[in-house]
């Protein structure tokens, strides 16, 4: 998809209000808030962009197929975005999260970067999928599908649930972030990119059973910070659902910090011993706000602590203090820790004596060894190696 343009289409309008909530919010006018802005951020980024429909006007199929041909034609480089909001019905009760659905004519790249990115965007992630017409399996269901030629890459997104009052007040609340999310991964999709989830290796799926206390409790976090990670506005679970746990999130090649749905300057500055300020001068910021998916550099220290360990699921100071030679003690006084509890990406000194050393890409067993006056045996030895292959990210004690 290189020489991008897009159309847009912001579904229903004028005498189809859609779906409708209980508070009498119409999908209408939330697709068309929607469609205004990703009009504006297409156009920021210096995109061809075309909005269907930019008044609240009744639209038929047809008319809506033909002026989305007509924008750009029926060729490879075209994205078309028909923006809505879903509705469960009596069904299907409390229904939450994004879905995307894609033509039959297309793989699923477009729609998976689109879901993702509006999941690091802080809503969930329900799926992406096909439809096919019941009378004839070769065919698509939806005629923004069917109908726009044969070479245009259509997507339908649905942002969440009009019908879910809680997923209905995300939506008003966060629309531009995921509007901003879908734009970006629009983008790096004509780019031949690929959107990674900040929630892989760091999710837990609930279970029967399960409270947010108990969760908490087991990944040493708090109720208040899995509420906060989540989005979430009460304690209500469901069986399946999937929460986004606390850890690092600094990507260990590049020293980088990826901002989501409530960090600030602050919480980021403390969580990686750093300072605001330190934070705004590295970064060449000029006011403290944010936004969700904005990369912000951390203070490079070579990926060597020295003295410092990262708190990782399932330790406690027992295990890390026997781990580095140490006691729990010496690390309660050197940290200033006035109980034994623990936070998920919490960083802990440790005595001078015991260095640790996190793997970056390029690195080798001997690379290593030589930068730090080493020999290969000894760091084996000490780490209890068998093989000399690392990974990324693996720590290493130093002699």
């Amino acid at each position: 998809m290189n020489n991008l343009q897009v159309v847009i289409d912001a579904g229903h309008g004028g005498s189809d209000s859609g779906a409708v909530s209980s508070s009498g919010v119409r999908e209408k006018d939330l697709t068309l808030m929607i469609s205004q802005y990703m009009y504006e951020e297409f156009q920021k980024r210096g995109v061809p962009v075309t909005l269907i429909r930019n008044t609240d006007e009744t639209i038929s199929p047809t008319e809506r197929v033909q002026r989305v041909l007509a924008a750009y034609g029926d060729n490879p480089n075209v994205v078309i975005i028909s923006n809505h909001i879903n509705a469960a019905g009596s069904d299907i009760q409390g229904a939450e999260g994004a879905e995307v659905i894609y033509a039959l004519r297309d793989n699923d790249n477009l729609a998976s970067n689109i879901l993702t990115a509006l999941g690091n965007a802080g809503q969930k992630m329900r799926k992406v999928y096909q439809r096919r017409y019941p009378s004839d399996t070769s065919k698509d269901y939806y005629f923004m599908h069917r109908n726009t030629g044969s070479q245009t890459h259509p997507v339908i997104v649905e942002y969440g649930f009009i019908d879910n009052p809680e997923d209905l007040a995300k939506i008003q609340a966060n629309y531009k972030e995921y509007v901003d999310a879908v734009v970006n991964a629009v983008i790096a999709t004509a780019n031949g990119e690929t959107i990674s989830s900040e929630m892989s290796g760091n999710t837990y799926t609930v279970k029967s059973g399960d409270s947010l206390w108990s969760i908490a409790n087991k990944y040493n976090t708090s109720v208040s910070e899995l509420k906060s990670l989540n989005n979430l506005n009460s304690n209500n679970l469901q069986v399946g659902q999937i929460l986004i746990l606390p850890g690092e999130q600094s990507n260990n090649e590049d020293n980088t910090y990826t901002v989501k749905s409530g960090d600030s300057l602050w919480s980021i500055a403390n969580k990686y011993n750093t300072s605001v300020s330190e934070l705004k001068s590295l970064n060449n910021l000029s006011s403290d706000v944010l936004q969700i998916g904005q990369v912000l550099k951390l203070p490079s220290n070579d990926n060597l602590t020295g003295n410092t360990y990262t708190v990782k699921s399932g330790d406690s100071l027992w295990s890390i203090a026997n781990k580095y030679n140490t006691s729990v003690n010496e690390l309660k006084s050197l940290n200033n820790l006035s109980s034994d509890i623990l936070q998920i990406g919490q960083f802990l000194k440790l005595p001078s004596n015991n260095k640790l050393y996190i793997v970056k890409s390029g690195d080798s067993l001997w690379n290593i060894a030589n930068r730090y006056n080493t020999t290969v045996n000894t760091l084996k030895n000490l780490n209890n190696l068998s093989s000399n292959s690392l990974t990324i990210g693996q720590e290493l004690i130093l002699p």
